[in-house]
């Protein structure tokens, strides 16, 4: 018979003491606020970005538990080199990989160079793939761990009225390919999952909370009306991260304030 009596606390299984988290593109925007957050819920943060001056001033700031790299994602070498930081500072194996490094290219599907359309899925999910290839061994090795996978709600959904087929082809891959990770390493004790955002501050997006129509084009077109703030996506997050989805492996998290259910 299973126990069905409550937790004496249930926060618990949300929190990091004692883990190991990387986070891929932590320099600024999504990457540094999650890790802060996973950070304040205790892990020790691997910063890993191309622009090492950013991720060491975030080491600064976070005092301890914070250790900076300099790594392109598309330099094989430099994700080798992460994996083994990872596992290092995680005494063998990561607990939790974030991959969050990623970017977009708005333009025409019909005008866009190959070369543009190839080193986007390159960075969204070549190197994602890659990087949870070599951090999975050693998880696999330990019998335990979480990838989370940042795609977005363009995973699921087109972009439109904004061109942009290459993000929007890479972040869908992402999607499917959570779903066949999380499937294939399952009963090997490491879970994959996808949180997928929608609008939210970022540098990819700063240009739109600059300029009037997109901003009112968020607001008409979004169920809640406007776009989300940070602190919206720490719950799911650390709801992946943790312990607490200990029973969660192949789903995707939406967070977009119900655009994807219109």
């Amino acid at each position: 018979m299973s126990d069905t009596s409550p937790r004496p606390d249930p926060l618990a299984a949300f929190r990091l003491h004692g883990r190991t988290a990387v986070v891929t593109g932590a320099s600024a925007g999504l990457g540094a606020h999650f890790a802060r957050v996973l950070h304040a819920a205790g892990a020790h943060v691997v910063l890993a970005a191309r622009r090492v001056e950013r991720v060491e001033a975030l080491a600064a700031e976070l005092v301890d538990r914070a250790t900076p790299i300099a790594v392109d994602v598309t330099s094989d070498d430099d994700l080798v080199a992460l994996a083994e930081l990872g596992a290092s500072v995680g005494g063998g194996a990561v607990d939790v990989l974030v991959n969050n490094a990623g970017i977009g290219a708005p333009q025409p599907a019909e005008t866009e160079p190959m070369e543009v359309f190839r080193t986007v899925v390159d960075v969204n999910l070549n190197a994602l793939f890659r990087l949870s290839q070599l951090v999975a061994g050693p998880m696999i090795a330990a019998g335990r761990g979480s990838i989370v996978n940042v795609a977005s709600m363009l995973g699921s959904v087109a972009a439109a009225p904004i061109k942009q087929a290459s993000y929007c082809a890479s972040k869908g891959a992402v999607v499917n390919l959570s779903r066949e990770l999380g499937c294939q390493w399952a009963r090997k004790g490491v879970r994959v999952n996808a949180l997928a955002p929608g609008w939210f501050p970022s540098e990819m997006t700063d240009e739109m909370w600059t300029d009037d129509s997109s901003t009112t084009f968020v607001r008409q077109h979004c169920p809640l009306g406007r776009r989300g703030e940070l602190h919206e996506l720490d719950g799911a997050l650390l709801f992946l991260a943790s312990d607490a989805s200990s029973y969660v492996t192949g789903s995707v998290l939406t967070v977009d304030g119900g655009w994807t259910a219109r």
